[in-house]
C-alpha cells in the first residue's frame, strides 16, 4: 500500500497476497469470482476507507498532515504524539491561572503572542497548522529564527526572546516525557545588552523644572520623576497604596514592597523629590477612590505623554516609563557612587549581574572620578618635594 501526500510518500504492506495475473492495477483489487477475492478485497477497501478518515480527522482537528502521519496513525504507533502548538497551548492555559499567583498578565501575553508567531511561521514554513514535536530538529529552530527577522522584521533581542520562549516550551514537553531530543542542543541566539536609554542630570533637572500647565501632562511628569528617584517600574507603580511605605531602620520613611515581576523584596528609601509628590498627591480623588499611593494612566497612555512631554522639555530622547527606572539605576545612583549591590537590592533584581548592564554606561561617574584624580596628581606635583635638592 502507499500513501502520497504533497509528493511525499510512503510504503506499508497490507499483509493481503494474490497471484500476479490476478492482480488488477487499474482498480487495485484482485480480479476472479466473488467468492474467491471477496476477503482480500473487502480487507483493501477497508485500509483505504481508514486513510481517508484519518486524514479527514487530522485536517478536521488541524493537526499537521503528512503520509508517515497517516501511516504511523493507522499502524496505532501515535498514541501519546503530542504537537506543538497542542503542547504550546496547554501551557498558555496552565499559565493563565496562574496570573496573579507568581506570574503576571505580561509574561502570559508574551507567551501568548509567541505562540501566535509559531503558528504562523508553521502556516508559512511547511503549510500546515501543527508539527508533530518529535519532527523538531535544529533546522526547524534556524527556520524560525531567519522567518522572524525576515518576514517579521523582528529586531535581534525581540528574536532573541520569541525563541526563549519557544525553548521554555520545548523543555517544558521533554520534562513531561512528550519529546526526548532537545532541537536546540547546538543552537544559540544570544540576547545582546542594548543601549538602555535614560535621562542625564541636565535632562533630569529641565524635566522638574518645566512648567506644565496641562493636567495630564504634568500627573504624568510627577510620576515618572517619582520613578527616576525611586526605580519603581509601571507595573509596581501603579499598584502602591499607602500601605507599602514604612519606617525603614534608619527611622525615615521607605518604599517596602514586592516586586510583582519577581516577587522580591524591595526596601527604597524615600528622597525629599519622591516624598514631595507623595504630599502632593495624598487627597487626590482616584486615589482615595482607589486606595492608591499615586494616581497613573494606562501604560500605553502614559508612554504616549511622556513623548509629549519630552518635545515640551526640548528632550531628544525616546522616552518610555521604564527610561525612569534606567534614570534612577544611572544618573541618580551610580553616577553618585551608590554602591551597586545597594541598587541591585532596590530595584529588586534577582542576581546582581542584571543591575551590572547599568554600570557600563555610567561613563560620566568614570569622568568624575579621574578628574578628581587628576586634581590630586596636579596638586601633588605642584607642592614642593621633602627630597628636592637647593642649588
Amino acid at each position: 500500500m502507499r500513501i502520497t501526500v504533497n509528493g511525499s510518500r510512503v510504503d506499508l504492506s497490507t499483509h493481503q497476497f494474490t497471484l500476479d495475473d490476478k492482480w488488477d492495477v487499474k482498480h487495485g483489487q484482485v480480479k476472479g469470482p466473488k467468492s474467491e477475492t471477496h476477503t482480500v478485497n473487502n480487507t483493501l477497501d477497508s485500509l483505504r476507507t481508514k486513510v481517508k478518515k484519518i486524514f479527514t480527522q487530522l485536517e478536521t482537528m488541524g493537526k499537521p498532515i503528512t503520509a508517515e502521519i497517516i501511516r504511523n496513525t493507522l499502524e496505532g504507533k501515535t498514541r501519546n504524539r503530542r504537537s506543538l502548538v497542542e503542547v504550546f497551548e496547554l501551557y498558555n492555559k496552565q499559565l493563565e491561572a496562574k496570573v496573579g499567583h507568581g506570574y503576571t498578565k505580561g509574561t502570559l501575553e508574551k507567551y501568548t503572542a509567541t505562540c501566535s508567531k509559531v503558528k504562523n511561521f508553521i502556516k508559512f514554513q511547511y503549510n500546515r497548522s501543527d508539527v508533530f514535536l518529535d519532527e523538531l530538529d535544529y533546522q526547524f529552530i534556524n527556520n524560525y529564527e531567519v522567518y522572524l527577522k525576515s518576514e517579521v522584521k523582528n529586531i535581534h533581542n525581540t528574536v532573541s526572546k520569541s525563541v526563549s520562549f519557544l525553548k521554555k516550551i520545548i523543555h517544558h514537553s521533554i520534562y513531561n516525557g512528550w519529546l526526548e531530543r532537545d532541537p536546540f542542543k547546538s543552537f544559540r541566539c544570544p540576547y545582546k545588552d542594548p543601549d538602555r536609554a535614560f535621562l542625564s542630570q541636565d535632562e533630569l533637572d529641565a524635566l522638574q523644572k518645566k512648567s506644565i500647565t496641562i493636567n495630564r501632562l504634568a500627573i504624568v511628569r510627577d510620576m515618572y520623576v517619582f520613578s527616576c528617584f525611586t526605580g519603581l517600574p509601571f507595573s509596581d507603580l501603579e499598584k502602591l497604596t499607602p500601605a507599602d511605605i514604612s519606617i525603614g531602620i534608619d527611622g525615615e520613611k521607605w518604599l517596602i514592597y514586592n516586586r510583582t515581576k519577581t516577587g522580591n523584596r524591595s526596601p527604597v528609601p524615600l528622597l525629599p523629590i519622591p516624598l514631595s509628590i507623595i504630599e502632593k498627591y495624598k487627597d487626590y480623588p482616584v486615589n482615595l477612590n482607589k486606595g492608591r499611593l499615586l494616581p497613573l494612566y494606562s501604560n500605553q497612555k502614559v508612554n504616549g505623554y511622556l513623548k509629549e512631554i519630552a518635545a515640551l522639555c526640548g528632550i531628544d530622547k525616546t522616552l518610555t516609563f521604564h527610561t525612569a527606572r534606567h534614570t534612577f539605576a544611572t544618573t541618580v545612583t551610580l553616577t553618585n557612587g551608590v554602591p551597586i549591590e545597594t541598587v541591585s537590592k532596590m530595584l529588586g533584581h534577582t542576581s546582581i549581574k542584571t543591575t551590572q548592564i547599568y554600570s557600563k554606561v555610567v561613563d560620566v561617574k568614570i569622568s568624575h572620578d579621574m578628574k578628581a584624580l587628576k586634581e590630586k596628581i596636579a596638586l601633588a606635583l605642584a607642592l614642593p618635594s621633602p627630597h628636592a635638592i637647593n642649588l
